[in-house]
């Protein structure tokens, strides 16, 4: 195993960096730097999803031991894609706890070392994280030996009681948790609550229904239809990728908006992923 080639820290940070937040009794999310990486469970059995930025791998695992106790593990790691701030410490994780890791099969090409992502576009309409997108790892990590498929029925390993969703258009294989007993939403990067590609907004985490980062969504309409599709699930509560949980009118009203004017309020206006079809409803 290894990670990939070009992984290497990236110097961007936010108000929320190094927070661990309670949002439900068996869930909280840390801000590794401006991602999140997600805690569900009890210190009896619990779930990671997500691994953070690069060698974020010590910090997340000092954030499980604050939340869980000394030398605590989970039952499994769940990855909801497999882009640089998502995986940056998998690695370490994986060696460290010896665990398995699942994610979407059609996610595996760029967790076995095979596939590169496409590099992220810096020529999109956007902030200065766009403009310096170029620096950011595109290349693959390699956790062959303990990657595993998400089931097809939808049902998440260790998991009881939670859906997962399979939410392309920012990453091919990306997916999304959701739990229907308490209508609680962990939506990757389909839907997150910071303009990602503003370096302002992502310091000061200035909270707003956003769709994905401009600069790594490669299929606008499939990102679209992912929108429509959590959005259909009437969510109560909104753990993002990236920003700040969200809940009650201020996420309902945001979602709305973002699912009526995705057009205008997500979809830039110019970019090499961007196709003239996507600036169009369907």
């Amino acid at each position: 195993m290894h990670q990939s080639n070009d992984n290497k820290v990236i110097p961007m940070t936010s108000v929320s960096s190094g927070k661990l937040r309670e949002v439900r009794q068996d869930i909280a999310y840390y801000t590794d730097q401006i991602v999140n990486v997600i805690f569900i469970g009890t210190p009896e059995h619990w779930v990671l999803i997500d691994a953070g930025m690069p060698n974020g791998g010590d910090e997340i695992r000092l954030a499980a031991e604050d939340r869980f106790g000394p030398n605590s593990k989970p039952a499994a790691i769940i990855l909801t894609h497999g882009h640089f701030d998502h995986v940056g410490g998998i690695v370490y994780l994986v060696e460290h706890w010896n665990v398995p890791v699942y994610a979407h099969s059609q996610e595996f090409p760029y967790l076995t070392g095979a596939l590169s992502y496409p590099e992220p576009d810096q020529t999109v309409e956007g902030g200065l994280l766009a403009k310096i997108s170029s620096l950011y790892p595109n290349e693959p990590v390699n956790i062959k030996p303990v990657l595993k498929p998400l089931p097809q029925d939808g049902t998440v390993p260790e998991l009881p009681g939670w859906e997962s969703s399979h939410v392309p258009g920012h990453s091919p294989g990306q997916i999304a948790l959701f739990r229907p007993s308490d209508r609680t939403l962990i939506s990757a990067d389909a839907i997150i609550t910071v303009k990602q590609d503003s370096m302002y907004r992502v310091l000061i985490q200035k909270k707003e229904v956003c769709g994905p980062p401009v600069y790594l969504t490669t299929d606008w309409q499939a990102a679209w239809n992912s929108v429509k599709r959590l959005y259909a699930l009437n969510p109560g509560l909104l753990v993002p990728g990236h920003g700040t949980a969200m809940e009650g009118k201020e996420l309902s009203e945001g979602l709305k908006t973002l699912v009526e004017d995705f057009e205008e309020v997500a979809i830039p206006d110019y970019g090499k992923f961007v196709k003239n079809s996507d600036k169009k409803n369907s």
